[in-house]
């Protein structure tokens, strides 16, 4: 019989005398190559809702491209043209705000349902994870389960081992390369990315977009797979500083489960002397990571739960008490609290804390949206010429004002500017914007001759009237201030 590997103590060392052999058994798992980790397929009401979260977040990415709204795509990121489309929000790089208010948004929620529950981001909707279940999917209708799996990889290369991988080549190539003209479809409009591709016309961008996040999914989601959440996700890493004694955790219960052994079902585990656990190592095969959660908490666990659907139609089939391995909290485990007392404590300072931020936030960013002017001003001063005499001793300065159109129809903009008196804007004009157009105008503001001797030299200040007048899109006038600075020559 072949030897067995010394375990491996907490700090990393074998159970052995010598210092070396530390070093030499911390060396080699540093150094070998990882296994593969052939997932076996579960069932439960984890497994449930995590296929739940995979559609829905599935038809959200891959529909959204082919919404129309107002005669244009629903979504559309257009950096071209520096515009960024979300339904009916026409959003400029001046917007930057919104996007801060989102980062703000996922961070406070990651926070927040990280310290109630632990890694549910990882274990449900985490790209890393969706895209692992489909491709695993895809693998189990091509290659068969687990065992199968592993006896087709062990068996030599033959005809019908070829056709089952070239399959599902087939099958994960195809799903990979889609979803890389879905995610080039946010930023180019679809149906001229479809026909870019019909035609070969595709420019290097698009293409280098569709190949890069095509290759990224097939390699993440179809063989690094673990090795992402354990080395590449920073995630993994910091949870921890997230965790407390009071988070929802997938645990394993040692005083009820151990002594672990195997049984008939008509054996009595009290008479026994065993626990609960009946060492089928189930909990084990269903792990995407490969970790036994029997050992406790562990970094590269990522919280999907397999391990509690395996574990519970295990205890199912024993006819024994379900939870065995399940969501608790430590001190729960720890001092045997009730479900109730393990949630009022989840529900502690810390978590409401985050609670009310996160709803602060979300209620600014809810309300600056609802109340967001339709359109925007720039103003700028011509750093060329700033001040100026004209005719009749008149004092000029020149500004470049810049109107962007938030709105779905063509506007009429009129401009005035006060603030001095007897300032006006030489030679007036309305200006008039098509649907989400952006245009610069070169304003020449003049102050008379008698008013600048009035006001005296140096910087005061104006303020510029934009008012949106009523027309076939606008019912009301909407006015913006502007404030800028006139400056008088000594």
């Amino acid at each position: 019989m072949a030897d067995t590997p010394a375990p491996i103590c907490e700090g990393g060392g074998a159970h052995d005398a010598s210092p070396s052999a530390d070093v030499r058994e911390t060396v080699v798992s540093l150094y070998q190559k990882p296994r593969k980790i052939y997932a076996r397929a579960v069932a439960g009401r984890f497994a449930s809702w995590r296929w739940a979260l995979v559609w829905l977040t599935q038809i959200v990415f891959y529909g959204l491209p082919w919404l129309q709204w107002n005669e244009r795509q629903a979504v559309l990121f257009d950096l071209g043209a520096r515009r960024f489309y979300v339904f009916g929000l026409v959003l400029y790089p001046q917007d930057l705000i919104y996007l801060s208010a989102l980062l703000m948004i996922s961070a406070y929620a990651l926070f927040l349902f990280t310290a109630v529950a632990g890694r549910l981001w990882c274990g449900y909707a985490c790209p890393q994870t969706v895209y692992t279940e489909i491709f695993m999917w895809f693998e189990k209708i091509t290659e068969g389960d687990r065992a199968q799996r592993m006896r087709l990889d062990a068996a030599p290369l033959g005809a019908a081992k070829l056709g089952r991988k070239a399959a599902k080549q087939v099958l994960w190539i195809g799903f990979a390369l889609w979803t890389g003209v879905t995610f080039a479809g946010y930023f180019t409009p679809m149906g001229e990315l479809l026909a870019g591709i019909a035609s070969a016309s595709l420019g290097p961008w698009q293409t280098f977009w569709v190949l890069f996040y095509g290759f990224a999914t097939w390699g993440n989601a179809g063989y690094m797979r673990e090795q992402v959440c354990k080395y590449m996700c920073p995630y993994a890493r910091f949870q921890s500083a997230m965790f407390d004694k009071d988070t929802l955790i997938i645990s394993y219960d040692p005083q009820r489960g151990e002594p672990r052994g195997k049984r008939s079902k008509k054996v009595d585990p009290m008479q026994a002397g065993l626990g609960s656990c009946v060492d089928c190592g189930v909990c084990v095969q269903v792990c995407p990571t490969g970790i036994d959660i029997r050992n406790g908490l562990q970094y590269e666990c990522i919280g999907c739960a397999a391990c509690i659907d395996a574990c519970d139609d295990i205890m199912d089939k024993m006819h024994y008490p379900r939870g065995l391995i399940r969501y608790a909290t430590q001190n729960g485990m720890a001092q045997h609290h009730t479900s109730a007392q393990i949630w009022r404590r989840v529900f502690r300072p810390r978590v409401l804390v985050y609670t009310a931020i996160l709803c602060i936030i979300l209620g600014a960013f809810a309300t600056s949206v609802a109340l967001r002017n339709p359109f925007r001003v720039d103003v700028v001063r011509d750093r060329a010429s700033l001040a100026r005499i004209v005719e009749q001793g008149a004092i000029e300065n020149v500004y470049r004002l810049q109107i962007m159109n938030n709105a779905e129809q063509s506007e009429r903009y009129r401009v005035a500017v006060d603030g001095l008196p007897g300032v006006l804007i030489e030679n007036p004009a309305d200006v008039e914007l098509g649907p989400a157009e952006a245009h610069w105008v070169t304003l020449n503001v003049q102050l008379p001759f008698d008013a600048a001797q009035q006001a005296g030299a140096g910087v005061h200040a104006i303020r510029f009237r934009i008012e949106r007048l009523p027309g076939a899109g606008a019912e009301a006038p909407i006015t913006i201030d502007e404030k800028s600075t006139f400056v008088v020559p000594r």
